[in-house]
């Protein structure tokens, strides 16, 4: 392992012993792993001499950027942690193609901040702000503006990045079209760091909107919420957030951040944001209203206050550290087709009572993608295996009898490795398999997370 102090000499970047155990985790860190070095690079050229390093040698490799993942994928299994942070800059702004280019650890609310000073907008917005955007391509991650703007995959227009064995390759670009051989770019985005190393991100921008405008539509049960939603979708309105919340979670929410929700009397919430000019904004709010209310909705509270709408989803983006400050918690989230959504929540309720494990959810209603939190509780070490046992799988069964996949956005890592490799087809696991060892073919990178089937072609000692 010393040997990388040859391509990397600065011996600060460079840690062999006393690695940290948040390097050696994930954002939940419940299962730590174990490894010989941890490497900060500043460019493309060390990243690239690191893995020529490690290719050569079978050592596994483990990249990671600002650690915020739920999934368990930067959770090394040996060799070298290769954290991306440092590599944060904006390289280049490019208002005439509508791209920035930016290294992989820059974090996405620091990005957010640089273009919307600028009169620009990236529009994908995960829950988790201080997320990278390499981990975020990493992952595809979503957010709550999903169902207006897409996910971070339509935003990725090139990349720059290392394979395993130190190649840099040169994917996509500042064009808007692309029909010109196979889409290097897409296989990678969503890959969780099992086929290459991400160096350099040139990302697609939009004119910044110019009003955003919230709303929170108070239902008497989270079935009437449910069914508000597809009254606002079906209503032509182009919202940029629908979430539904249960009532029972706002609870949490609210005693967490220390703001409240109106209409405490309500059941379940729908939020809803619209963006654009003013008086576009303002006649959808208006017909949100009208079909919400018509439909049996409680109430329609338009959120003019920022304060007040600050306060709202201040409470929203809180809810899974408001549920992780009472209990462990088991995350999950799950997408359905938007048609299926009642179907599976009812499940969820169904299932909830029979087994006597609270269950919050809450989640992306205008995409499908459904946010829950299977909590721990009292229960032993034991017992909470044993949920793990028995109700995870019919949770995620149900949500593939739907149609549904394991996971929306947050990716599959180690800790959703079960239910995905138990609902994908055979051949796609050899399809996914065939590719990696085209790209991987020693499976140095992240090996045996997501799809990877199969142990890694380590040395014996690294």
């Amino acid at each position: 392992m010393r040997g990388l102090l040859d391509i990397i000499p600065d011996p600060t970047r460079v840690v062999f012993d006393g690695i940290e155990d948040k390097y050696l985790t994930d954002g939940l860190g419940r299962l730590r792993g174990q490894a010989s070095a941890l490497v900060f690079p500043l460019s493309t050229q060390e990243v690239s001499g690191v893995m020529r390093w490690a290719y050569d040698r079978r050592v596994p490799v483990t990249p990671r950027g600002a650690g915020t993942n739920l999934v368990e994928s930067t959770v090394p299994h040996g060799g070298i942690v290769l954290d991306l942070s440092r590599m944060n800059r904006v390289l280049e702004l490019d208002e005439s193609t509508f791209t920035v280019t930016v290294e992989p650890g820059i974090l996405l609310q620091d990005l957010q901040a640089y273009v919307e000073a600028r009169g620009l907008f990236y529009p994908p917005d995960p829950g988790e702000k201080a997320s990278s955007i390499g981990g975020n391509i990493a992952t595809n991650a979503g957010g709550m503006r999903a169902v207006k703007y897409g996910v971070t995959r339509d935003y990725v227009r090139g990349l720059e990045v290392v394979l395993a064995d130190g190649e840099v390759l040169a994917l996509g670009g500042k064009c808007v079209k692309d029909a010109s051989g196979l889409s290097l770019k897409n296989l990678i985005v969503g890959s969780e760091g099992t086929l290459a190393v991400i160096t350099k991100c040139i990302l697609k921008l939009v004119p910044r909107p110019e009003t955003s405008l919230s709303a929170v539509v108070c239902c008497k049960s989270l079935s009437d919420g449910i069914r508000g939603v597809a009254a606002v979708l079906r209503g032509d309105l182009g919202p940029t957030a629908v979430e539904f919340i249960d009532r029972k979670v706002v609870g949490l929410g609210e005693r967490y951040a220390g703001v409240r929700f109106p209409r405490p009397d309500a059941g379940s919430y729908i939020l809803l944001t619209f963006d654009g000019g003013a008086s576009s904004v303002r006649s959808r709010l208006e017909k949100a209203r009208r079909l919400t209310l018509d439909g049996g909705a409680l109430d329609f509270v338009i959120l003019d206050d920022p304060a007040a709408a600050a306060d709202v989803w201040k409470a929203r983006g809180a809810l899974v550290k408001a549920v992780e400050a009472t209990s462990e918690q088991e995350p999950v989230d799950i997408v359905v087709p938007i048609s299926r959504i009642t179907d599976f929540m009812a499940f969820v309720s169904g299932l909830e009572q029979r087994s006597g494990v609270q269950m919050v959810s809450f989640g992306h209603a205008g995409d499908g993608n459904i946010h829950l939190c299977v909590v721990r509780g009292t229960r032993t070490q034991e017992e909470w295996e044993q949920v793990h046992r028995t109700v995870m799988p019919r949770i995620y069964a149900k949500a593939y009898e739907l149609g549904g996949l394991a996971s929306g956005e947050h990716g599959i890592g180690l800790s959703k490795r079960d239910w995905f490799l138990c609902h994908t087809p055979e051949g796609n696991l050899r399809a996914m398999s065939r590719i990696k060892d085209a790209l991987d073919e020693r499976r140095i990178l992240n090996d045996g997370k997501s799809y990877v089937i199969g142990g890694g072609r380590y040395a014996e000692t690294v």
